[in-house]
């Protein structure tokens, strides 16, 4: 539907939808949302200006420990990538959200963001919305917001699968928040049923969640051992430099007493001793495809409402 038809249908001008789509403040507040209302009733986004280059990257209002460390290599991975397509980035903590408004901008991220927090955007913006590292929940699956995450339940394969190639026995696994947050029950069903695929013990006892935070790893490792596993699988958070740290209280050994995968941080995974086993998203493939996704919207393209990529497995020294 091209602005005039949508403009007859709202029965205002084509140049009053013009002005409520780019945020022009000469109109009022009552007819603007009026317009709005009309276009999510008819569907209607007008195509985005490309002399408009702003990308909105919208981040947690304050730093959420461990999971900061994935959430800053995605930062890093689209701050990187965007300007080589000649976009300009604003950062913009989501508690001011509301400052939108006044920005004019051809497409936002969410990193590390719950897509409940997004259910009205398309009442609010014509500009595409790209949410990373989840997957669309009731409302927040609207037509204007687009989703790149990685695949999930092949992150937990690699890692189980590769616990089976190397002879351990017996895995306990800690996975990072709590129960309904994030990814977690999407890590927690696939664990459970790997357990089973690749012959191990699949006791949910053998599961546990750590919550938000570091604070209860220590337990939870001591609580694993008592199990008499041989192996810990810990995705999520900064869990692999917390859990060697557990170990060594133990008297325990990484991989002579106890083998270990962990999600990977960048900056710490490579350079432990041993240097960790680990599972990572591709956070340059992430960056890369969230920027395809905004270009393709930009050109009126047709564009995949979920983009899901592989993990990958990076092999090192914490396994036997």
């Amino acid at each position: 539907m091209n602005i005039k038809k949508f403009a007859e249908l709202a029965g205002v001008s084509p140049a009053t939808v013009s002005r409520v789509f780019s945020r022009n403040p000469g109109v009022s507040e009552e007819l603007a949302q009026r317009i709005l209302k009309t276009a999510a009733e008819y569907n209607y986004h007008p195509r985005i200006s490309e002399k408009q280059k702003n990308v909105v990257l919208i981040t947690p209002y304050n730093s959420i420990y461990p999971v900061q460390s994935c959430i800053d290599m995605l930062l890093m991975a689209l701050t990187q990538e965007l300007p080589k397509h000649g976009f300009r980035v604003e950062i913009l903590p989501v508690n001011s959200l509301d400052r939108l408004a006044d920005v004019r901008f051809c497409g936002a991220v969410a990193v590390g963001l719950d897509p409940g927090m997004f259910q009205d955007w398309e009442q609010k913006y014509d500009a595409p919305l790209v949410v990373l590292d989840r997957t669309p929940q009731g409302k927040s699956a609207g037509n204007n917001i687009y989703y790149v995450n990685s695949d999930e339940s092949m992150g937990m394969e690699l890692a189980i699968a590769y616990f089976q190639e190397r002879k351990c026995r017996r895995i306990g696994c800690i996975i990072h928040g709590d129960p309904g947050e994030g990814n977690v029950d999407i890590r927690h069903k696939a664990i459970l049923t790997l357990l089973k695929k690749y012959g191990f013990p699949a006791d949910e006892s053998l599961i546990r969640f750590s919550g938000n935070g570091n604070e209860k790893y220590v337990e939870l490792v001591g609580k694993l051992l008592r199990l008499g596993v041989d192996a810990l699988f810990c995705p999520g958070g900064n869990a692999g430099i917390v859990v060697l740290y557990a170990l060594s209280l133990y008297g325990k050994q990484i991989p002579e007493d106890v083998s270990l995968i962990a999600s990977e941080q960048t900056y710490f995974s490579n350079y432990a001793v041993p240097p960790q086993t680990t599972v990572t998203q591709e956070y340059s493939s992430v960056a890369e495809k969230t920027v395809e996704v905004i270009l393709n919207r930009i050109a009126g393209k047709d564009v995949p409402r979920i983009t899901t990529l592989p993990y990958r497995l990076i092999k090192r020294e914490s396994v036997q």
